[in-house]
């Protein structure tokens, strides 16, 4: 019996012109690492642009005299956007070319980075914003789409993605020390403008060294399908991001059933669709959805721990920006050693063994970080979670897009990257609503329970912060039974054979 027959997962063959391009690099061209510098330095930017606004939000509302609800739109607009549109420009990208893709969106990321960074009242700052969501919408997936087809199989793929998924881990990390720098010596405008010159770089060096790949055969739109998502995935991110409001509220109780219902119809659509913008054959795949779920859970524990790690500093320990963001450096320190040795390893220990692990790893490096009281030191009650935090992130986020892109047709790579990074993007938005909702509701029973000095207060954030790391970790370690029952390709699975890659 054949293997496919076997794993019930058919292979996938090398692209033709019938439905796709070839890998735009050869195996052997030297270009390829170039190219791979150059998509690092794109996803470093998209990662970048959470944190590092996150770090100017308090400058610039009071420059510009916004509301707490205006400062927390400036957030929940970039989302909102980039999650409802990624999976229509990862199709763009398939479609209309993946240089292409990148170089527009790279380059409106920049324009609207601008017109953010000179923004002199709040309309022009979130305008700005949602056009940062768009651009970003079509330069994510058509950066690893980029990857995926000019890293096909092999070591090499191994050492890619490496890279990559060291960037989505300890990028975010990077952002509060950058965010921190500009904010104390310069001025929170920069936290927008600093995307100007790297979009000058990356666009420089694409022009020349990436060649052009687009999917060809069936090359329609699925315009159904693109309205019914961007609405689902619009509806439910919109949908949680309002959860700080209540549970209860109108918001809530409305757009996030219809975000589920608009996305259920969304998948009966692509279902009888003869050209789908999400090819159902995508998500099929037991190891590839177990890669997504796996996926989604790490991206809300990650966004949750961040953030409330970042107010834990600063308001409890008293860090400034700049000293905030240094005291989270030694998580991307350890993403960065862990991937790199982890890399080195992938082709001999497969990456079940990775993907199960480290989920429990990060959940330890939570559950730690659980465990901080009001008068702890830094030093004590906080490194030693960034360390474990770090080293489970890297056995995570080192094969995950690997796995959820193995086997993908060159002509679907744009969809399929997409829908690597929505999903996260997803599990972000709801890690951000569920931990804020915990947090609030903990922080008010201690109050009450407080005598109200400011010592109490404090005591209280704390409490907080504890039930945020707590559950935050109870949420990614659920990861670790999806990846140990889920993801189990074969090792050479992961490196890829030529001509064809299986993945079962």
């Amino acid at each position: 019996m054949s293997q496919s027959s076997a794993t019930g997962v058919p292979p996938v063959s090398t692209p033709t012109s019938a439905s796709s391009t070839p890998p735009a690099q050869s195996a052997t061209d030297p270009r390829r690492w170039w190219l791979l510098a150059i998509v690092a330095l794109a996803q470093l930017t998209v990662v970048l642009d959470g944190t590092i606004v996150n770090i100017a939000l308090p400058h610039a509302q009071t420059d510009l005299g916004m509301s707490d609800g205006d400062r927390t739109w400036v957030v929940t607009l970039y989302a909102l956007v980039f999650g409802a549109l990624l999976l229509l420009g990862g199709r763009i990208a398939d479609y209309w070319g993946r240089k292409r893709s990148f170089i527009v969106g790279m380059g409106g990321f920049a324009v609207a980075s601008v017109l953010g960074g000179i923004a002199q009242s709040t309309w022009e700052l979130l305008a700005a914003r949602g056009l940062q969501g768009l651009f970003a919408a079509l330069l994510a997936p058509a950066s690893l789409a980029l990857l995926t087809v000019n890293f096909p199989s092999g070591k090499d793929r191994i050492k890619a993605f490496s890279v990559y998924g060291a960037i989505a881990g300890g990028g975010a990390a990077v952002g509060l020390v950058l965010g921190g720098v500009l904010t104390e010596y310069a001025s929170w405008r920069w936290c927008l403008l600093v995307n100007v010159p790297i979009a000058i770089v990356a666009i420089a060096a694409a022009i020349p060294i990436i060649k052009e790949s687009k999917a060809h055969g069936n090359t329609r739109y699925d315009v159904p399908g693109a309205i019914l998502v961007a609405l689902g995935l619009g509806s439910l991110v919109f949908g949680f991001a309002q959860a700080e409001n209540g549970w209860s509220s109108w918001q809530v109780l409305v757009f996030i059933p219809l975000g589920v219902v608009l996305l259920a119809l969304f998948v009966l659509v692509e279902g009888r669709s003869n050209h789908p913008l999400l090819p159902l054959r995508i998500l099929a795949n037991k190891v590839r959805g177990g890669a997504f779920i796996t996926g989604t859970l790490t991206g809300a524990a990650l966004l949750g721990g961040l953030l409330f790690l970042t107010f834990h500093l600063q308001i409890v320990l008293g860090f400034s920006p700049l000293q905030s963001g240094l005291a989270s450096l030694p998580m991307t320190a350890m993403i960065i050693v862990g991937a790199t040795t982890l890399s080195k390893f992938l082709p001999r220990v497969g990456v079940r063994i990775p993907m199960t692990v480290g989920p429990i790893v990060v959940a330890a490096g939570l559950l730690y970080l659980s465990r901080i009281t009001v008068d702890g030191s830094y030093v004590v009650e906080v490194l030693p979670g960034l360390i474990l935090m770090g080293l489970g992130l890297a056995m995570i986020f080192v094969p995950l897009q690997n796995v959820a892109l193995s086997g993908i047709d060159a002509h679907d790579a744009g969809a399929a990257s997409a829908a690597v990074t929505a999903v996260q993007q997803i599990g972000g938005s709801i890690g951000s609503a569920v931990f804020t909702v915990l947090y609030t509701s903990a922080v008010a029973a201690s109050l009450a329970a407080g005598d109200g000095t400011p010592v109490a207060q404090l005591e209280a954030f704390v409490d907080g912060y504890q039930a945020a790391f707590f559950w935050a970790a109870v949420g990614v370690f659920l990861a670790s039974p999806v990846s140990f029952f889920m993801v189990r390709p074969k090792k050479q699975d992961l490196l890829g054979t030529e001509p064809a890659m299986h993945l079962g």
